[in-house]
């Protein structure tokens, strides 16, 4: 399984996607899930991928070959509109999907795949596209800023509470790796290491972009500090009438120690579907 998270704010857009895939029960692997399309000063794009492994990489390699033939009639570089783009990457899912599915002599293999379209063209503001497997897509709202696919029950509360369309840029990403990292601690079919994207309006290229690893100080930090002030919140939360005036503390060693995280994962169930 997979989750990726898609945010648009007022600053400009924040991409996070996790990296694990299993091809079989004891296959499970790190592939990148986030692909970046980027043509400074003229248009950025980030795609990001959940479902069939062979479907999205076909799918993104099509995207890249018309981007790269200055004699393709329709390709990344080409449209004037965003939302000609995604209507562009959805015929090319749809169209990956169909080949996914041909070249399997056996039959019976999901070969769907969703997609998170964003970036920006020189002209217009940035934005968000869902890209759904028949190719139709939608696009985030003010209402809501961010866009979700593969397991994305676990981390929707957090970007529910805080990412509003005024949001800083920066306060998004950490929204967005917190919703990863609750993912990753409750669903074992989601993994690490994260890859995080950041795209400022205006900037028209990938502004910050980097892979945040188990070990990596700036994850551990957040994942250890989260886990913190959450578990202090519930501590000062209202007394029921029985219970004594608590006192909130920030001191460490008046808690408890954290549970474990799980690094490594253990390897999760999976088909034979060869599923992001």
């Amino acid at each position: 399984m997979t989750y990726c998270v898609g945010i648009e704010v007022d600053e400009g857009l924040v991409f996070a996607a996790d990296t694990r895939t299993n091809a079989s029960l004891d296959d499970v692997r790190v592939h990148r899930k986030l692909h970046v399309f980027e043509y400074p000063g003229e248009r950025v794009f980030v795609v990001m991928s959940a479902g069939n492994l062979a479907t999205t990489q076909l799918a993104v390699s099509r995207l890249r070959r018309d981007a790269e033939d200055p004699s393709a009639p329709r390709s990344l570089r080409n449209f004037r509109h965003l939302f000609e783009v995604a209507e562009y990457v959805g015929e090319v899912l749809v169209a990956s999907q169909v080949q996914a599915g041909s070249d399997n002599p056996h039959g019976g293999i999901n070969t769907q795949a969703t997609l998170i379209l964003g970036g920006q063209i020189a002209g217009e503001r940035p934005g968000l596209y869902l890209v759904y497997p028949l190719g139709n897509c939608i696009s985030a709202s003010p209402e809501t800023p961010y866009l979700q696919i593969g397991e994305s029950k676990y981390g929707k509360p957090i970007l529910d509470r805080i990412v509003r369309p005024g949001t800083a840029l920066e306060d998004a990403a950490r929204c967005a790796l917190l919703s990863l990292d609750s993912t990753i601690r409750s669903n074992l079919s989601v993994g690490l290491p994260v890859d995080l994207a950041l795209v400022r309006a205006g900037d028209l290229r990938v502004s910050q972009q980097m892979r945040l690893e188990a070990d990596t100080p700036l994850y551990a930090e957040i994942h250890d500090t989260w886990s913190r002030k959450l578990e202090n919140a519930v501590r000062t939360l209202p007394r029921f009438p029985w219970e004594p005036q608590a006192q909130a503390t920030e001191d460490p060693s008046a808690l408890p120690p954290l549970p474990p995280r799980r690094v490594p994962a253990r390897k999760d169930p999976g088909d034979q579907s060869a599923q992001q």
